[in-house]
């Protein structure tokens, strides 16, 4: 029989005796492992190797999990920070803790990421507290992070353990396919009876092509099906994608898109939104406030009088207006926007591109930034998907015929709506949409018709029906990941953001 020379070395390589790994057989013919592994699939169709294929997990620690692993999770940290500060017994300021824990940077982040997922207490408005009944030696991630360490078998550990922290990436969790070889009876004949290199080639070079050698050469036929590196090149994150597809769907609906600061004043973010100036979600614990500079100077005099008076008043025969505090200097204070309304005052007010005349439909998507307890939903900033028609005669009914539309671009169909209140729309409704996967019911927008307390001021006489959607929760009923820090942040699931499509 006359063979390659990389098979007649691979063959004489195996044994009938013991199934050899292509990496041993790569060492003993002093081959590359894919040579080798091409070779032997040659040598499988002819009969003389048998191959068996086994699946391999290699689990390393990672920069970061070598860091936890000798100083400790974040989250312990915190946690026994926490208890020294006393909050077993009363709230804590959480400033306070994060200081004395001695975390920086992002391990902060990861810290009140996953402080209340393990049960070691509660955070809500800055302020924290301590589980006293939470044991950190039994933290199954620490103790995991410590045997790794140790040099410990990944086989003896929990997979539901492995699998989160290769999610938080304190891991690298190596999955591979191992190919062993070992000769057949029809191989053991044929190499007993002695078999030949032939002179077939592998690479067609320069020299053939000149010398014209190539047309008397017998090439040896490529292998497909051989293992080859995987790459994983850069991708347009899915978050980018869905936004995209987001605008797509709404200029194709006759809108044109917004644009505008993300750090503006508090006169644009919520003053023009008729939301009185000691509402609980314009305090320093639900925003984030800017302070340098510590204010604005360009506000049209005339609109923040005619504001201030509808906070002061009302509008209308029938307006009474907060009867609550009003200082300019706060509607002239900094703050990063806590949603994209602050567009939508300037584009009505006609600040931004001038006076509009009805009818106009407008949107933007852009990111929104709030100090909100991390959870699966919720995040300190996010993408939300604003939007207003305003038009003569618009009703509730137009508002949700545009949601069903919008949705229906994306295959979601069941679409529910729940009377709600806003300081800023009358009627208001929030929108829920159901999970493809838990089959739990999820918040996904707010929305409404605005009020004439809004509308007046900004020189408006028409209807304006608005929302504020988010792009987080329209990607999970697309997509059905299940936590918002999939996508986002330190925690995200690569493996989800390679492999996700987003159909629409």
């Amino acid at each position: 029989m006359k063979l390659p020379r990389q098979q007649v070395s691979v063959l004489e390589a195996a044994s009938a005796d013991e199934a050899k790994t292509m990496d041993e057989l790569a060492a003993a013919t002093d081959l590359e492992p894919e040579t080798v592994t091409g070779a032997a699939f040659e040598l499988e169709e002819r009969g003389l190797l048998e191959l068996t294929e086994t699946a391999e997990t290699s689990v390393a620690l990672t920069d970061e999990g070598e860091t936890y692993a000798a100083e400790g999770l974040p989250e312990v940290r915190l946690y026994e920070a926490a208890v020294d500060a006393g909050a077993t017994d009363d709230a804590v300021q959480m400033g306070q803790v994060i200081g004395a824990s001695g975390l920086e940077g992002n391990e902060v982040d990861v810290a009140l990421s996953n402080y209340a997922r393990k049960g070691y207490g509660e955070i809500d408005s800055g302020e924290l507290t301590a589980d006293a009944d939470a044991d950190p030696s039994e933290d199954a991630e620490a103790a995991a992070l410590d045997a790794l360490a140790g040099d410990a078998d990944a086989a003896g550990l929990d997979a539901d353990v492995l699998d989160q922290l290769e999610r938080r990436g304190l891991v690298d969790v190596t999955e591979r396919t191992v190919r062993s070889a070992r000769l057949t009876e029809t191989g053991v004949t044929e190499l007993m009876a002695g078999v030949e290199t032939t002179g077939e080639v592998g690479q067609l070079t320069p020299e053939m092509l000149s010398s014209r050698a190539w047309e008397d050469a017998d090439f040896a036929e490529y292998n497909v099906e051989a293992d080859a590196e995987d790459l994983h090149g850069g991708t347009t994150h899915l978050l980018r994608q869905t936004a995209e597809e987001v605008k797509d769907v709404l200029v194709g609906m006759g809108f044109s898109e917004m644009e505008g600061p993300h750090v503006d004043a508090d006169f644009w973010i919520n003053d023009a939104l008729f939301m009185p100036q000691d509402h609980p979600a314009r305090t320093h614990w639900d925003r984030f406030a800017v302070a340098e500079p510590d204010g604005i100077q360009e506000l049209p005099e005339d609109l923040v009088d005619r504001v201030e008076d509808a906070h002061r008043n009302g509008v209308g025969p029938d307006g009474d207006g907060y009867h609550s505090p009003w200082s300019e200097d706060f509607s002239r204070s900094l703050a990063l926007r806590g949603h994209t309304t602050n567009l939508s005052m300037r584009y009505l007010s006609g600040e931004q591109i001038g006076d509009l005349e009805p009818p106009e439909r407008y949107f933007s998507v852009e990111k929104v930034y709030r100090n909100d307890t991390l959870d699966s939903t919720h995040l300190l900033e996010f993408f939300q998907i604003e939007g207003w028609v305003m038009a003569e005669d618009l009703s509730v009914r137009d508002l949700m015929g545009t949601f069903t539309e919008f949705y229906s671009h994306f295959g979601i169909e069941d679409i529910e709506f729940k009377p709600h209140y806003n300081p800023y729309t009358e009627p208001s409704f929030e929108l829920f949409g159901r999970h493809p996967r838990t089959g739990e019911v999820i918040e996904i927008g707010n929305s409404g018709i605005f009020r004439p307390e809004v509308l007046e001021p900004l020189g408006v006489e028409c209807d304006v029906m608005a929302w504020g959607l988010a792009l987080e929760r329209l990607l999970m009923l697309v997509s059905g990941f299940e936590d918002i820090r999939d996508v986002h942040g330190t925690l995200v699931d690569l493996d989800f953001l390679r492999n996700a499509e987003v159909v629409y």
